[in-house]
């Protein structure tokens, strides 16, 4: 139990000892309130059950918080009072993202406004590896806490698997970022990464095919079309599943800066709006 909860060995003791006092001082309160209302034996049976009832799914829950405030314990009761709500329906369970971008944060912004006052999803981190990137500010300006990575941690380390787990976070969406995302964080969440790449998948994909790059391939390519692909992540670049597409014309003088520009467009009107989709419709 105390591997599963997470805590020392110090505040495993301390639980313990709040859950004894909460049943003791329970039960003793239910006691108290039965003579106090005058029931005994003759009372009708389904009034003192509807108030045991009552001590427990009120009295105790509000007593366990006090007891586990006045010993320490707050954060780890309230947790568990909240999952003990959210399993009887009575508190929605938000769902929380983290938004890893590396550049301007263009993306990053959409979602970060598009879930701002949303009822059951939240963005709770941003996660840049490129200090001084203009997401950062974005994520600061909106009062979201910013992890800044760095590539050994990433890459050869423990990933910040145990951060990310620590907030709290079910789902990843990439906003523009450039780092290829490790298998120990895809293996921590299968199906739950979700990225947007700026060309119609399976074409234009791949290492190395990002940003302006992916434009004049297409240019040069002499299609008519290009777009959007928005794609769950697995170990291989650009090869998850893809769950939406968009498409815009490529005109006879396009260049790579206006059709990185009818891009976006595309990127900022659809992004938001298909990750809560793909959230809400329990993809994973």
């Amino acid at each position: 139990m105390q591997q599963k909860w997470g805590v020392t060995a110090r505040q495993f003791g301390i639980i313990f000892l709040v859950f004894g006092l909460t049943g003791t001082t329970t039960a003793l309160l239910t006691r108290y309130i039965t003579a106090w209302l005058g029931m005994d034996t003759d009372t009708y049976w389904l009034w003192k059950l509807l108030l045991r009832i009552g001590m427990l799914l009120l009295g105790y829950q509000f007593i366990l918080l006090l007891y586990g405030a006045l010993l320490g314990q707050w954060a780890f009761f309230w947790k568990y009072e909240k999952k003990l709500l959210q399993k009887l329906g009575i508190v929605r369970r938000t769902k929380q993202i983290a938004v890893f971008a590396s550049g301007a944060g263009s993306n990053a912004e959409k979602i970060i406004l598009y879930f701002k006052n949303h009822p059951s999803i939240k963005v709770k981190l941003v996660v840049c590896n490129k200090p001084g990137a203009g997401v950062i500010s974005i994520a600061q300006n909106q009062g979201i806490p910013v992890l800044l990575i760095e590539r050994d941690p990433f890459f050869r380390g423990d990933s910040y698997l145990p951060y990310l787990k620590e907030q709290g976070i079910n789902f990843i969406v990439l906003a523009g970022f450039l780092w290829k995302i490790p298998d120990a964080l895809v293996a921590a969440y299968p199906k739950k990464i979700l990225n947007i790449h700026p060309a119609l998948l399976p074409d234009y994909g791949g290492k190395g095919m990002y940003g302006i790059r992916v434009h004049e391939a297409v240019i040069a390519a002499g299609v008519k079309e290009s777009g959007i692909s928005i794609h769950l992540v697995d170990e291989h670049f650009d090869e998850g599943e893809i769950i939406f597409q968009a498409k815009c014309t490529i005109g006879e003088n396009e260049t790579p800066q206006s059709l990185a520009e009818k891009v976006h467009k595309l990127e900022h009107r659809h992004y938001p709006e298909i990750v809560e989709k793909w959230i809400q419709a329990g993809r994973v």
